[in-house]
């Protein structure tokens, strides 16, 4: 049995898109449990760190590969009804609800955590600022979490009917 590229694409989609859910529902599930136990000096630092670490390859890889990787594998579903339409959902849901709140919603907030000198505030001052900036954060990133296991999901239901069409 020969194994096709458009198989080949959509496995890694969804491998791809998974593991997004996965990070980001781990995410959720750890850090930001432990990150509610520290002090506003402490959160505000380990969030500035976080924020400058996880710009890297491996990261980019599965955030930026999934929606593209995605794209293509619905293009080349467009035959297989059920799975071309399984996709279109996956991606249109991790475009608009992941990738979309990451990039205008979270993205921004850690642009401005990045941009504060958080040595020159006082405890007052970074209390007011962690809180606007941890509720916002954490609203956002919980609905970026929700499209990510929404978009594996229909991925997952798009490998089942291509896989039917075989």
């Amino acid at each position: 049995m020969e194994i096709s590229i458009q198989t080949i694409t959509l496995f890694t989609a969804v491998i791809l898109t998974g593991l997004s859910a996965g990070f980001f529902y781990s995410w959720s599930v750890s850090v930001i449990p432990g990150t509610r136990k520290v002090s506003a000096l402490t959160y505000l630092q380990t969030m500035q760190s976080i924020n400058r670490a996880i710009l890297n390859p491996a990261f980019f890889l599965i955030f930026f590969g999934s929606l593209v990787l995605l794209a293509i594998s619905t293009v080349q579903q467009y035959q297989t009804v059920f799975s071309f339409w399984f996709l279109f959902s996956a991606g249109l849901t991790y475009l608009i609800g992941t990738f979309g709140v990451t990039a205008f919603g979270n993205v921004p907030l850690n642009n401005k955590l990045d941009a504060l000198n958080i040595n020159s505030l006082n405890s007052g001052q970074l209390s007011v600022f962690r809180h606007s900036y941890e509720i916002k954060w954490n609203r956002l990133h919980l609905v970026r979490t929700a499209f990510a296991v929404l978009s594996f999901l229909f991925s997952l239901l798009a490998i089942f009917f291509h896989s039917k069409s075989l």
